[in-house]
């Protein structure tokens, strides 16, 4: 590993990691700023403004940028999430310089133009509508709601469309202004790039950002519950889901553990239980995801409505099942290996690698090491595995189904009553 770290003199932190045997660089600035951060008047603003700073500078215009990164290849993009926003590109190597100066203007010197806003205001309201056609999208966002009701984690990232049809140029500054700082961004850069240059060149770009805006956030309250809809698709999409560590707990490993082995790929025991012997679905994944402060274990399963209630049953019994047993050595092996195996060949890419070092940064304040990743996992024992799905099946889950008409709230419910009652059994077993 070449990494290397140094801050400007207004905090913003410059990360880059040299692969010499590249002949490109994947480089990009995430902002610890999501939706998370959002009033709900605010709600869908950081995703708004992401769109809009493509939109045209002070000196550029939207074709303009567009045309200036394709001119050496080149890709520019980004993504909001819940706690970050990332404006990224990738270029041959050489060309990081140009990539730097586009990411510093759309930061720095975007105009908001209203002729603009209008435009992309349409493109959001279209991509708010596609989401009404998603089954998968719908229920993902109805159990965040049931997870985390009434805070900025229990709604969506796009926001509603009546805030989108709002937002002004003005409020779009103004969120900018307060909530960008320099403290809580991050340039990260890996592959055929050097790690004085790019500081030398970011000093010159961002050293005039002040850190005068707001810091912080709410405290997530995870509560739990039931959401639905009674829209109807060709299949019920099921998203069962447990409160789980942080990405700052050290549990935060033996959930990403445990989720491999209970869902994580063919081998995984609702994979097998429930498509494989029973024939139940044709897809059923879980995942683990950390913030700050929370994180949530979800089960996402799509299947006939006749046979939601069978499926529903499939995963309380495996999850008791763990709880009462603890996984096998063999699975408890194949998990690992898998969650090492990405970890490993992650670092192969630049573009992964840069957002890596990004999210640690703005998570822990440092890199943290591959040894020191693949350490934690290894240290995750049988027992921690069957500990950690007693305490999932301790508290109250969260459960969201559509696509199944009026019933789709019979079965959110049948789902939360099926977790109580493998609580309830567990419990039993290890008295």
């Amino acid at each position: 590993m070449t990494e290397q770290i140094s801050r400007l003199s207004n905090g913003l932190t410059v990360v880059t990691h040299t692969m010499p045997h590249l002949e490109t660089t994947s480089l990009g600035i995430w902002v610890g700023v999501g939706s998370r951060h959002e009033t709900l008047a605010e709600n869908g603003i950081s995703h708004f403004l992401e769109h809009m700073s493509f939109k045209g500078t002070a000196s550029r215009s939207a074709q303009a940028i567009a045309e200036e990164i394709e001119a050496v290849g080149g890709e520019l993009n980004a993504a909001t999430g819940l706690e970050t926003t990332a404006y990224f590109a990738r270029v041959l190597k050489g060309d990081e310089g140009v990539a730097l100066e586009l990411l510093a203007d759309i930061l720095l010197n975007s105009r908001f133009s209203p002729d603009e806003l209008e435009r992309e205001r349409e493109v959001i309201l279209q991509e708010i509508a596609a989401t009404r056609d998603m089954p998968d999208d719908i229920v993902f966002e109805l159990v965040n709601e049931a997870a985390y009701p009434g805070q900025s984690l229990g709604r969506t990232i796009l926001g509603p469309a009546a805030n989108v049809r709002r937002f002004s140029p003005v409020d779009l500054a103004g969120f900018l202004k307060s909530h960008y700082r320099p403290d809580q961004m991050v340039l990260a850069a890996a592959g055929a790039v050097g790690h004085e240059p790019l500081v030398r060149h970011a000093e010159a770009l961002f050293g005039g950002l002040t850190s005068e805006g707001i810091k912080g956030e709410e405290q997530a309250r995870y509560q739990g519950g039931t959401r639905w809809d009674h829209k109807r698709f060709e299949q019920s999409h099921l998203v069962l889901a447990f409160e789980a560590p942080s990405y700052r707990a050290q549990e935060y490993f033996t959930a990403q553990v445990f989720s491999g082995l209970f869902g994580g790929g063919m081998s995984s025991r609702l994979f097998q239980e429930a498509r494989e012997k029973r024939g139940l679905c044709y897809s059923i994944y879980s995942s683990a995801w950390g913030l700050s402060d929370t994180g949530l274990l979800a089960v996402h399963a799509a299947t006939g409505t006749e046979t939601m209630a069978s499926l529903i049953d499939v995963t309380g019994a495996e999850l008791e099942d763990v709880a009462r047993n603890g996984p096998s050595d063999a699975e408890l092996h194949r998990a690992k290996a898998q969650l090492k195996a990405g970890l490993l060949m992650s670092l192969e890419s630049s573009s992964a690698r840069a957002e890596q070092m990004a999210r640690q940064l703005l998570a822990h304040g440092r890199i943290v090491g591959s040894d020191e990743l693949i350490r934690n996992v290894d240290a995750v024992s049988v027992q921690d595995v069957g500990r950690f799905a007693q305490r999932l099946l301790a508290h109250r889950p969260s459960a969201a189904v559509v696509g199944a008409g009026k019933a789709s709230e019979r079965l959110a419910a049948a789902a939360v009553q099926r977790m109580g009652r493998g609580a309830v059994n567990s419990e039993a077993k290890t008295a």
